[in-house]
């Protein structure tokens, strides 16, 4: 008890300094009420072979690992497949955690779930010869101030875009995030984006970074947002303030293109 106690209070203790770090009081500052609700992001990546085990992974996380983070009070829980990027098939699980506390105990909770036990046996318990998966990697965020909750976009056909911004240092990291909270989030809201998580990196690789996700309704409806964006008056000013242009905060951007899974919850 005492080790998860530790566990918790050491997350907590790491979001509250950056949020802190990050904190100007400018327009973008959040109340402590605020500050307080931020939830906390599991990202995990499965690696999955060709075969069977593409079936199995579905199953288990539909069947099983899903409905078991409900039942513990962790809801919606989004799983993506790659639609444009890197190492096809994979998926991609976004786990919203509502404190430190979670993110230490929710998967300990879900193990002893006797449903998920039964329903998630096959993957579970996979020989060493025939794994369901490759490898899982996982990173852990915090949300931003501005935007403290999952929004999962409308029903209906969407494609996602999760896309990565590496800093050179801390600083640079937080003058990025600050730059989300006093407008960008606002500006991608007003061309038709819909925004679903922004995160700052609490561990994981390619740190200082801050990932989040965006929804469109299709490609070209994506690509005309980003034409939109681009051309946007309020961008043009804010990417031409002082200390906000990619090249003096941003050393890297990558991006991946994502489909919901059938039984996603985003």
């Amino acid at each position: 008890m005492k080790r998860r106690e530790f566990l918790a209070s050491s997350l907590a203790a790491s979001a509250s300094a950056g949020m802190a770090y990050g904190d100007t009081g400018g327009a973008g500052s959040a109340s402590e009420t605020e500050t307080q609700a931020r939830e906390f992001y599991e990202l995990r990546y499965y690696q999955l072979h060709r075969g069977p085990g593409v079936k199995l992974t579905n199953d288990y996380l539909r069947d099983a690992a899903i409905p078991a983070l409900n039942r513990a009070g962790i809801r919606p829980v989004g799983v993506f497949e790659i639609l444009v990027g890197p190492e096809s098939p994979s998926l991609y699980v976004l786990i919203p955690h509502p404190s430190a506390d979670s993110v230490v105990t929710a998967w300990e909770r879900v193990r002893a779930d006797k449903e998920y036990q039964e329903r998630g046996e096959a993957f579970l318990n996979a020989p060493a010869a025939n794994p369901a998966y490759v490898r899982i990697e996982s990173q852990l965020m915090v949300a931003f101030a501005t935007h403290p909750r999952i929004t999962p976009p409308p029903a209906g056909p969407r494609v996602f875009e999760l896309r990565t911004y590496e800093n050179a240092t801390k600083n640079a990291n937080l003058t990025k995030i600050k730059m989300f909270d006093t407008g960008e989030i606002d500006i991608f809201k007003k061309v038709g984006f819909h925004p679903v998580f922004f995160g700052e990196k609490l561990i994981g690789p390619r740190c200082p970074n801050l990932t989040y996700m965006l929804a469109s309704a299709s490609l070209e409806e994506r690509d005309k947002h980003w034409a939109a964006f681009g051309a946007d008056p309020d961008w043009t000013k804010l990417r031409s303030t002082p200390g906000y242009s990619d090249d003096e905060i941003v050393s890297n951007i990558t991006n991946v293109l994502l489909r919901p899974a059938e039984y996603s919850q985003v």
